[in-house]
């Protein structure tokens, strides 16, 4: 089993060591360590170069998380592909443990691990709502995003059935992928934290873009129609979506801007003629 590890990162040159040298510590090398650089004006590039010879360089003009992604997924020659963001950290074990719960569900082809969360230096705890699990998650997956990127690892021929990274959009990208692999395939799960994630710092996605529902918004209407799903699964994604909808519409009246208002609406009207037939219906 071989792995690629993918490492997009965007003026990070601070905390992409940590990242790098928490990958050359594992106890089962991968194939190959791919840094995507998305433009970054730091010292990134120097850093690569210098203390990481044996690191694959990429480099693009900005084009954002998704992008990045996408350009290390087709360059990487492994059979399975390891996602880490430059601002975390995994464990030694990471790799050896996730390879070993694969190799003992051989049909399964995405695994993710539990996590430890430091914010501004502290650990704390994650409420229920981000409780990590394996099996059919589809509906853990509607509400927010359930599986870390820097937890993934995912099978090569994952991404050509399913598709890449969506680059139209600029947050909520791992949801949108997580929902289209999860509403077909059971995922793995290792129980042992072995991602240490780290927030706090000003930029990560979530503290750039208002509304962060509205892109999952926009992934639920994509999932609802494009992909088949079966009854139950289209009836949770519909009710999510509508609820979503409801309080975008009544945030933005609140504040005035009632043509956003009024466009969430009418996504909500859209779909909500299907929830009396999905109420009358055994699930």
């Amino acid at each position: 089993m071989s792995v690629s590890v993918i490492i997009p990162t965007y003026n990070r040159a601070s905390t992409l060591p940590r990242a790098l040298d928490s990958v050359f510590a594992q106890t089962q090398p991968p194939l190959e360590v791919i840094v995507i650089d998305d433009g970054s004006e730091d010292e990134t590039k120097t850093v690569v170069e210098r203390d990481y010879p044996d690191v694959i360089y990429l480099s693009q003009t900005n084009s954002g998380v998704s992008h990045a992604r996408n350009t290390g997924i087709r360059h990487a020659k492994g059979e399975w592909l390891a996602l880490l963001d430059s601002d975390d950290s995994w464990l030694p074990e990471k790799l050896q443990l996730q390879m070993a719960s694969l190799n003992d569900s051989p049909q399964l082809r995405i695994s993710h691990t539990d996590e430890i969360w430091i914010r501004n230096g502290v650990r704390v705890n994650p409420m229920d709502k981000h409780t990590k699990q394996g099996g059919h998650i589809f509906r853990n997956c509607l509400p927010l995003c359930v599986i870390s990127p820097s937890a993934a690892l995912i099978h090569h021929s994952v991404f050509q059935e399913y598709g890449l990274f969506d680059t139209n959009l600029p947050a909520c990208e791992d949801y949108d992928l997580w929902l289209r692999i999860c509403a077909q395939e059971a995922v793995d799960f290792v129980e042992k934290p072995l991602v240490v994630k780290y927030g706090g710092h000003q930029d990560q996605l979530s503290r750039k873009h208002w509304g962060m529902d509205r892109f999952r918004v926009y992934a639920l209407q994509k999932l609802l129609d494009n992909q088949q799903l079966n009854h139950a699964d289209r009836c949770a994604a519909i009710e999510i979506l509508c609820k979503k909808c409801l309080i975008l519409s009544q945030g933005a009246g609140k504040r005035g801007h009632q043509e956003r208002a009024d466009h969430f609406m009418s996504i909500h009207a859209r779909y909500q003629q299907e929830l009396p037939a999905c109420n009358t219906s055994d699930n």
